[in-house]
């Protein structure tokens, strides 16, 4: 009923621009849901506005994209999945080796320049946080243990003071609604979004990829890669100038598009970069696919401004879905197996069940 009475709020909120009330709040302990929802578009549309910039000013920043400094990563599912494992232990935290997952995503986007990492939590996900913190009990016994290696990892692995921020979504309301809940700490600038469910390896990150692709086209980036078509319904789908060019012009968005009706087989794989002006259209965007608020939705829409490029940008490495079992469990093998310390014992580990 509580979530019922939140969806309501949210939609009859956000159709008004005489009321509202900005509460995607940093605390972390902040429980009122129908307050989360409520979606002040004038305030969102003051944050997306570029301060008002001209149309020619906004043509010029075009051609000198701002640099990507803040990404978010939305980490409030639930992970039922995985159940029971995740009962108490965020599904972010699986590890994928020895580092979790959500630490695999962090470590990407770092390696292509970010500075600043925006974490969209829900209930207990408070080990998210912590990973993410100084712990000194541990550091200090490794430091009295004599473990320089180990204490140097942990370190480096830490982001700098005031680097990391956490925000609550506390209604599953979907992805949309997940990154309009970020707005108030990315600010007025481009961002890069990175879902931790997906990881990316290849001989170059991806994130990376599409930054250098920014760096020339400005505008929004967003990761693509083929998928069988067949298997079209089950993604949001891209449909670009040329589909066989690394960087290609998107010319059309589709949310889990029906069999047969797909523009193409592109499929985006959880990496964007984006315009702030998202966050005009994530205020009043209508509940999509599963009664959720679909980001693919608010992108299409904010696709039809004559100032808002999009930009395919194709990913040609693997692509694990550590949201599912098969593909956590496929991750685990692939990087155990690039490890120098560990692929030789374990290829012969594996020789014994294969």
């Amino acid at each position: 009923m509580l979530q019922a009475d939140a969806f309501a709020a949210f939609q009859r909120d956000t159709r008004s621009c005489k009321r509202g009330a900005d509460t995607a709040r940093t605390t972390l302990y902040t429980r009122s849901v129908p307050d989360t929802v409520r979606a002040d578009r004038s305030d969102a549309r003051h944050i997306a506005s570029n301060e008002g910039l001209s149309v020619m000013s906004r043509t010029a920043a075009a051609a000198h994209p701002r640099k990507i400094r803040k990404a978010v990563f939305p980490v409030a599912g639930l992970g039922t999945r995985f159940l029971p494992a995740t009962k108490a232990m965020p599904k972010e935290m699986l590890t994928v080796v020895d580092r979790p997952v959500i630490q695999h995503v962090v470590d990407e986007a770092r390696a292509a320049g970010i500075e600043f990492f925006i974490f969209v939590t829900g209930r207990n996900k408070g080990v998210i946080e912590d990973h993410f913190d100084s712990q000194f009990e541990l550091e200090n016994t490794l430091e009295m243990r004599g473990k320089k290696s180990e204490l140097e990892a942990l370190n480096r692995d830490l982001p700098k003071a005031g680097q990391a921020s956490f925000t609550r979504q506390q209604a599953p309301l979907g992805l949309g609604h997940a990154v309009w809940c970020a707005r108030e700490l990315v600010g007025n600038e481009p961002f890069a979004l990175l879902l931790p469910d997906m990881l990316h390896h290849g001989a170059q990150p991806c994130l990376a990829e599409m930054m250098s692709a920014y760096a020339q086209h400005g505008g929004n980036h967003i990761a693509v890669q083929p998928v069988p078509e067949d298997q079209t319904h089950l993604y949001g789908i891209c449909g670009v100038e040329d589909a066989k060019a690394k960087v290609s012009t998107i010319t059309k968005m589709v949310e889990k598009p029906a069999r047969g009706t797909a523009p193409s087989n592109l499929h985006i794989t959880g990496r964007y970069i984006l315009q702030p002006e998202i966050f005009t259209h994530l205020a009043d965007q209508e509940r999509g696919t599963g009664g959720e608020i679909q980001l693919t939705d608010a992108m299409i829409r904010m696709s039809q401004q004559a100032d808002q490029n999009f930009h395919a940008v194709r990913f040609d490495g693997e692509i694990f879905d550590c949201g599912s079992k098969i593909g956590w469990l496929t991750a685990n093998v692939a990087y155990a197996l690039k490890r120098d310390d560990l692929a030789p014992a374990f290829k012969a580990e594996l020789k014994k069940f294969v």
